[in-house]
């Protein structure tokens, strides 16, 4: 009863439907400078003092994103106008599912946040067939031996080895939900597999997660841990400790694994503990030396805070699902304040993300995840206690 006091209390004070309608406000603007004719026209990022969005196509990994923020801002406006945008570029993403092998892991990202929303929203079969065949695509990059699917194809040559980055949690949630909705059953046992593997090989002991692990193609052995985008390999790279955190907690969502929920509060406590202050929006990774003289992640904050929201429901213990609770609508303040709402400088919704600061790539930017999650989250809160 007391969870449930003090989450109305944040409700009654925190305005979440004006924070949707300004997220519909800056997609208005930007969807007002879109290049009408000829691509690429799908928003990714802007740079820091910009206003312009840096654009891609339906290949980039971002692609899904967009349409996805779309359709969560139909669901949270009711505007029909929304709906007609994210099925124009939805259609963009259709030649992701008529490859014949996977080209990329991250089939996820782009088409189960665009045409998973879709279908979520309006049931439109054509959506459904639509994942249906791209989870199939997916599960080509998985390899038994290993026990996980391959991230990355293109770098199996430069690795020589069979590489997965803990992003690829992620994408699990398109398999299981092919699986339960007409596709093959065998992809449940592929998602379920891959997230048993990651979880007793990607971690250190503390239950912070490496960004890569390769292991061997033939024999399927872990050969050693990573990262790409974190500061060194033995550090906690917010991004990827956020995305351990929401795919964990999926993946309790999808199974009901007790495995799954204890491994997704043990992710989630090592993160908590180590945020920097009250804002709750971490550093681009927990252990650089730069701090704090350096970039924030919102996106971290933004994947984080709606995985928080989905495990304050699972969890069984009453103040952890209060405190989970307590910490995601704090983020969420942070992240709709006017420190991190971008607002007059440019049409996206959140400032201060870190994409890839070890090659110097969006730094300090608005990028379109953190928007997707952002939106998300700010769904998630405004249906909690439907």
């Amino acid at each position: 009863m007391l969870f449930l006091a003090k989450s109305l209390l944040f409700s009654q004070k925190f305005d979440t439907q004006k924070n949707i309608n300004y997220c519909a406000e800056q997609a208005q603007k930007t969807i007002n400078t879109l290049p009408k004719d000829g691509k690429p026209n799908i928003p990714r990022s802007i740079n820091n003092n910009s206003k312009d969005w840096r654009l891609v196509n339906y290949e980039d990994w971002c692609s899904g994103f967009w349409s996805g923020s779309l359709w969560y801002l139909y669901e949270g406006t009711k505007k029909p106008f929304f709906k007609q945008q994210a099925e124009l570029f939805d259609k963009q993403l259709l030649p992701l599912s008529q490859q014949k092998v996977a080209h990329d892991h991250d089939l996820g990202f782009q088409i189960f946040c665009s045409y998973g929303n879709g279908y979520r929203l309006t049931k439109n079969p054509a959506y459904k067939k639509v994942i249906l065949k791209t989870a199939d695509i997916l599960a080509t990059l998985y390899n038994p031996k290993v026990g996980t699917i391959l991230s990355w194809p293109r770098e199996v040559a430069k690795f020589k080895a069979h590489n997965t980055i803990i992003d690829n949690m992620i994408n699990l949630e398109l398999l299981f939900w092919a699986s339960k909705n007409g596709g093959n059953k065998n992809l449940y046992k592929i998602a379920e597999k891959h997230a048993l593997t990651t979880m007793e090989n990607h971690f250190r002991d503390d239950f912070t997660s490496y960004h890569v692990v390769l292991y061997d193609t033939l024999t399927g052995k872990k050969l050693k841990g990573m990262t790409h985008q974190g500061y060194a390999d033995n550090t906690m790279w917010a991004r990827g400790q956020a995305w351990a955190i929401y795919g964990f907690t999926m993946c309790y969502k999808e199974t009901k694994n007790p495995k799954f929920l204890d491994f997704a509060q043990k992710v989630t406590d090592v993160y908590l503990k180590n945020l920097p202050d009250e804002s709750l929006i971490p550093y681009w990774d927990f252990n650089t030396p730069e701090i704090p003289n350096t970039t924030r992640d919102a996106s971290a904050a933004c994947v984080t805070a709606s995985a928080l929201l989905d495990l304050s429901k699972m969890v069984k213990d009453s103040k952890k699902a209060s405190l989970y609770y307590a910490k995601a609508t704090k983020m969420l303040a942070s992240l709709s304040s006017k420190e991190y709402q971008s607002r007059g400088e440019n049409d996206a919704f959140l400032l201060h993300s870190t994409g890839n600061r070890p090659i110097n790539g969006e730094i300090d930017a608005s990028i379109i995840y953190a928007d997707y999650y952002y939106i998300e989250a700010l769904t998630r809160l405004k249906n909690y206690h439907k």
